[in-house]
């Protein structure tokens, strides 16, 4: 079965996305998801410019060996940029191999592990009257864990905090903003820390031991500032503190594993099994929060939840609103497949992307499916996609008081 045409698709339904379209000459389509938030163009020409001749012609069946030509054969490997090329391409051909079996994706990657995937929701506030009306909206909509973000007072914007306040409304929180220029804010992190652990006091009081309740600390604090923020919130119990210090330089952890028994979730902007490497195998995790989007594609995240499995350190995929339906779809197949699942990011996309994305996934009782549409079960209307122009958007950049430049 030969790839006859790959198409890379740009459309911004409320936000930009990138997806890459193959096509086989049996007429078969796979979807699969290329968006890089706030650098998507870039993703887009090396698909464009660089890759998609090299796939006309070659059997679409040759998933694996297609990931290696990519990988290995560029010979500049990994980086965001071409581990999301690569993953689209990966994504693409699992959904075309599990269309021609005539089966939901998940069957080809060992079948069913669970009847469904437990997806925690964004929760947040400026304020601890807002956080809790926004924690009662989302257990109201069935969530049954939950992530906090609060305002940290004598900030103005906080990552993570909604502007949004209506109880039963999507969660809107999208920091890249359609601007010329990144928007820039300014971080206080001994304020941040001071708050931090009040917040989850007055969570647990209020609503008691038994949620999930996770937290979200995006990389600002140095190892030893992790370190004491992770011991302060021992008391109430986190299902994980996530991203609590850059972990790039992947020993720090030790320094925070040393101190604390809160559970840690790393990886969101980690893109090869390589950066988790010390990560597993000291066991300074525990889970693995890549996307399939950025990080190679089904075929190396099963993988990498395969190693991460030998080390009892379970999955928590990476589900923010940038990664298109199509790369959410692709997670799900794989959290309902794999022994060592965790948790589920699930944030809604807004009905203008769902419109231009059809699913077949879905929500219940706290629960996430990927369906049983064979594929990946996602469908692209590239008409009404057409009517979304692509519109330059960036991330936000974090300075401190004083002016420096810090970690988003």
């Amino acid at each position: 079965m030969k790839i006859t045409h790959v198409d890379v698709l740009v459309t911004s339904p409320g936000r930009n996305f990138v997806t890459l379209k193959i096509t086989t000459d049996d007429g078969v389509v796979g979807y699969g998801d290329a968006t890089l938030n706030g650098r998507e163009l870039a993703v887009a020409s090396y698909l464009r410019d660089h890759v998609a001749a090299l796939l006309v012609g070659r059997d679409a069946h040759r998933i694996e060996d297609t990931w290696q030509y990519l990988y290995r054969g560029a010979y500049w490997r990994r980086g965001p940029v071409t581990m999301a090329a690569i993953a689209a391409v990966d994504t693409a051909l699992w959904d075309i191999k599990a269309k021609v079996a005539g089966l939901p994706l998940y069957q080809l990657l060992g079948g069913a592990s669970r009847t469904g995937a437990l997806a925690y929701g964004h929760a947040s506030g400026s304020d601890l009257e807002a956080l809790f009306d926004s924690i009662r909206a989302h257990l109201e909509l069935g969530y049954r864990a939950i992530r906090i973000q609060t305002g940290v007072p004598g900030l103005d914007q906080v990552y993570g905090v909604s502007a949004s306040t209506q109880i039963g409304e999507r969660y809107d929180y999208e920091p890249a903003q359609r601007t010329a220029l990144p928007s820039e804010e300014t971080w206080d992190t001994r304020a941040y820390m001071r708050h931090i652990p009040a917040v989850f006091e007055a969570v647990r009081n209020e609503f008691g031991p038994e949620i999930p309740l996770l937290h979200d600390a995006h990389h600002r604090m140095t190892p030893i500032q992790a370190a004491k923020v992770a011991k302060a919130l021992e008391p109430y119990d986190l299902f994980w503190l996530e991203d609590c210090t850059p972990a790039e330089n992947q020993e720090a952890l030790r320094l925070v594993r040393q101190h604390s028994t809160t559970p840690l979730a790393i990886g969101e902007i980690f893109n090869s099994a390589f950066d988790y490497q010390t990560l597993i195998t000291e066991q300074l995790i525990d889970y693995v929060r890549s996307a399939v989007t950025h990080a190679g594609g089904v075929s190396p995240m099963k993988k990498l939840f395969d190693f991460a499995a030998l080390y009892q350190i379970k999955s928590g995929i990476h589900g923010p609103t940038d990664i298109s339906p199509v790369g959410m779809a692709a997670a799900l197949h794989l959290d309902i497949a794999i022994h060592n699942f965790g948790v589920q990011e699930y944030m809604r996309h807004s009905p203008e992307t769902l419109e231009v994305f059809r699913t077949s996934y879905r929500f219940s009782d706290g629960l996430l499916h990927p369906g049983d549409a064979p594929g990946l079960g996602v469908d692209y209307d590239e008409a009404l996609a057409e009517k979304h122009p692509y519109e330059p958007a960036y991330l936000p950049v974090n300075r401190l008081r004083d002016g420096t430049v810090h970690d988003w």
